[in-house]
């Protein structure tokens, strides 16, 4: 039997190491999350450490954590894959015991996870989800030199920050990304919103060539994969191909999601010769732009976002103008959508 860990009466003021997750450790990354979410965190396998060793072990995962001399974890961030393409990895899951964040130790985690994990399982591209409810995590992938490339609206559960009560409502995340490895190739941007993706385009650490959205649907089944996080409300929705059938299976996909409670509705859209029409469908069915998606289909994709009920946009803070812009232009978007969408 695993025995009980009280983070709480870890030694304050000890030194730390920064290092990839041991077997050992993964009681105390559990304890901790425990400690901080209470039972809220909407991804379970860092409440099981067997899970969470499996998970690493495979690549799924890769966890950096802070040890103290005497073996305590007092922090942990991880890379992990969740996303179409298997070298993009967001980096996550971070916290840090309250009596050790006065130091750098998450920078150095975030720092650890790109420079000494991503090489292990071939990263090739890193992104962030900093909260909205509060700007530290901003700060620190801004620090890191990351690129805001889209804005998550009321993603989060207010649930996950009940322990200790650090939002209203829910809680929106923009998405930071970093190349490793360069891949220029030509993606097609849908008329519509072709000003507000050279916007961000233009900040992007890699090459592409932009070209025109404008061929019709194809004459083939639509695959759509949909995941839902029943805990988060939230369903994502990655579209790989496109047909004339995409509406019904939309129409599908979105009824068994709300069936299970889902309130924020996601789809991700590669940037494809046919991706104009599809965008025109889904804003017909109350979807807004988020942003861009460097790679996320090894060639990059778009976020489009649907909420059950009228976003909190004043709720949203943001520290970097880039993030305001975006956030202005999500906005925009969302208040442009037709009437009975």
């Amino acid at each position: 039997m695993t025995r009980e860990i009280d983070v709480q009466a870890i030694e304050p003021g000890q030194e730390v190491e920064i290092d990839l997750m041991r077997p050992e450790d993964a009681p105390g990354v559990a304890a901790l999350f425990k400690a901080i979410y209470g039972e809220g965190y909407p991804v379970k396998t860092y409440y099981h450490p067997d899970q969470l060793m499996e998970a690493n072990r495979t690549g799924h995962i890769i966890s950096s954590v802070a040890r103290t001399p005497k073996g305590d974890i007092v922090g942990h961030n991880a890379l992990f894959h969740h996303v179409p393409h298997p070298k993009v990895y967001e980096s996550g899951a971070g916290l840090v015991l309250p009596a050790y964040r006065r130091g750098d130790i998450f920078d150095r985690m975030v720092t650890h996870g790109v420079k000494e994990g991503a090489p292990i399982f071939g990263v090739e591209v890193i992104f962030g989800e900093p909260v909205c409810n509060h700007i530290f995590s901003q700060l620190l992938t801004n620090h890191q030199g990351w690129t805001t490339m889209a804005l998550e609206v009321e993603l989060m559960p207010a649930a996950a920050y009940d322990k200790e009560k650090s939002a209203q409502g829910r809680v929106s995340t923009i998405l930071d990304f970093v190349t490793l490895v360069s891949r220029p190739h030509q993606v097609f941007l849908p008329p519509r919103y072709r000003r507000q993706l050279e916007f961000l385009y233009a900040a992007l650490d890699d090459e592409r060539e932009l070209a025109q959205a404008d061929q019709p649907l194809p004459n083939a089944p639509t695959r759509l994969n949909s995941e839902v996080f029943a805990s988060a409300q939230v369903a994502r929705m990655a579209l790989h191909e496109a047909g004339e059938d995409l509406e019904s299976v939309l129409e599908s996909a979105e009824q068994e999601a709300a069936g299970q409670g889902v309130v924020v509705f996601q789809v991700w859209l590669p940037l494809e010769p046919w991706c104009g029409r599809a965008v025109e469908l889904l804003r017909r069915r109350g979807y807004f732009l988020g942003g861009l998606l460097p790679r996320w289909f090894d060639h990059d994709g778009i976020l489009m976002q649907k909420l059950a009920a009228s976003p909190s946009w004043e709720k949203i803070n943001l520290h970097f103008e880039r993030a305001k812009e975006i956030l202005a232009l999500v906005r925009q978007d969302w208040e442009s959508l037709p009437k009975g969408s």
